[in-house]
Order: structure tokens, then sequence, then C-alpha cells
């Protein structure tokens, strides 16, 4: 099956920012973009003129977003389709052969974060391609350092990637994911570890100066250890470590406020219960200021 980076498009703002951004990541990966528009069409409750309407209109969002990206990008292949179905159903179909597939989340007004709806958190957690969740209004230039003079610029170097590790069971997909965008950024990536005292310790011991900084230096330790091939792999990847104490989540919607993408692994789990998506992914999703990616693993 022939890769390419696939961006679900409905017209509305947050998905021509996914759309933008989705361009964007097809040129660095050197991959065509595949735009795709789902409606669910219910044949018996909607006259046919209606039915017909809707379609033109969304063939209209396809065909003009096309024309707008080429405009920006004009070397790069852009495909579109229209998928009769819902659009849970029609992106995880289209994830199959997406690299990665790229949705758009409306933001939360004045508060940083996402507002990512029934369908987004639906595919996320249930395909097993990675997805990026990219919030409305994302600019070029919200991805890079200001300039000299503090400006906002679309000619500097790259924010941070930030990528979410859990090196008790660190996974190759995620780092890879991870280090492979920091490379063709050319920018830093930052890896933060979040780890608390072992429930066995006494109450007391959080107040140990000695044995935190003992634990730190253990944690620290096992981040540099799963990290060391990967730093010999990709040897211009400036790697910074942050083994900190507290919630992975938290201190990872901190490290968003000034990074590039952040990278979190979701463990692909088939329970009876349906497909899950994690607390530290649910929280960098729903908080995070940068696009997320949220890289399935087994």
């Amino acid at each position: 099956m022939t890769r390419n980076v696939t961006v679900g498009l409905d017209g509305s703002p947050a998905s021509l920012a996914a759309a933008e951004w989705a361009a964007r990541e097809a040129e660095m990966r050197g991959l065509p973009l595949h735009l795709v528009h789902a409606w669910d069409w219910q044949r018996y409750a909607e006259p046919a003129s209606e039915d017909s309407t809707h379609q033109h209109w969304a063939l209209r969002i396809l065909r003009e977003a096309t024309e707008q990206l080429h405009r920006g990008h004009p070397g790069l292949t852009i495909t579109y389709e229209q998928v009769s179905q819902a659009p849970a159903t029609a992106l995880l179909e289209a994830s199959e052969g997406a690299d990665p597939l790229v949705i758009g989340s409306r933001g939360l007004g004045g508060v940083t974060g996402f507002l990512v709806g029934s369908v987004g958190l639906g595919v996320v957690a249930q395909t097993d391609r990675p997805v990026v969740l990219v919030r409305s209004g994302t600019r070029p230039e919200d991805e890079r350092r200001p300039d000299a003079e503090g400006r906002p610029s679309a000619g500097t170097p790259y924010r941070d990637v930030v990528l979410g590790l859990d090196h008790e069971h660190p996974d190759a997909t995620v780092i890879a994911f991870a280090f492979e965008s920091a490379s063709r950024r050319a920018a830093r990536l930052r890896v933060v570890h979040g780890w608390s005292l072992p429930p066995y310790f006494a109450y007391g011991a959080a107040t140990d100066q000695a044995l935190n900084e003992e634990l730190a230096r253990q944690e620290a330790g096992a981040v540099k250890a799963a990290l060391a091939p990967w730093r010999e792999k990709f040897p211009g990847v400036e790697v910074v470590e942050d083994a900190v104490i507290g919630n992975a989540g938290g201190h990872l919607v901190d490290a968003a406020a000034d990074a590039s993408l952040v990278v979190v692994g979701r463990r692909i789990r088939r329970t009876p219960l349906g497909a899950r998506i994690g607390p530290v992914a649910h929280a960098v999703l729903h908080h995070a200021k940068a696009p997320v990616a949220v890289v399935p693993h087994e």
C-alpha cells in the first residue's frame, strides 16, 4: 500500500489548520498528501436534493482546500476523496495507509488546549497508526522559535519535539517516531519522564532529601539507558532528558508550551470495555498547546 500523510477535512477552521500542518509534514517526509471528507448519508432520512447539495458542498471544500494547499506547497502531490460513511469509520479506514493521520481539534477559546470530540477520541483509541491532533489556529510560526527581536517567524529554528517516555516499558515505535520527527525538523528532542515515590515507602520518606536525590539519580540513569541506542542511531539529534517527580501528563503539558510537537504512546489494549487512550495521552490531548502525536504500540 502506498503511504501518504492523510488528513480529515470537514471545512472547519480546525480541519483547515490540520491540513496546512499535514502539508508541511508531507513535504518533510517526501510523501503525498491525501484529503478525506466523510459524511454520513442517511438514505431514507434526507431527500435526494439535500443529499446532492451536501455532496456538491463537500466536493467544493475538497477542491478549494486542494487549490489553497497547492499555492503554498506547489511541489506537493495532493489527492482527495469524498467518503459516504460516518466520519469515525471513514477516518479509521483511511488511517490504514496514513503516515500519519492528521485530525483538527477546536481550541478552548482562552484556555490552552484541545476540545477533542467523540470522533477524534474514537479514532485515536482504535487505530493502529499514529494520529496527530492539531489545534484550530495553529500557524507555521507557532512551531518555530521567535526571531532575535521576539517576533513570530516562519524561518527560525523549530521548537523542541517533546517525547513522553516510560522507561520501564520503552517502545521502539514511539521513540523512533519522536527521534525521526526531531531529525526532520533539525530540532532538539526533550524527553520527559514523570516518576513518583514507590507506594511502599513511608509517608515521611517524601521529606528525606538524600533518598529523593538517590531515587532521582536512578530514574535519570534509567532514562539515559533507554535512550542510549537511539542517541547512537540519531547522532545529529540533540537530546535533553527530564526525569521529574510528579504526574507525567502535567509535565508534558507544561513542556508543550514551547514545543513544535508532543509525542506520546498508547498501548493497544483489546478489552471487552473497548479501546482506551490512557491517562497520560488523555491529559496531553486535552490540554497541550502544541500538536500532539499519539503513537499506538503493543
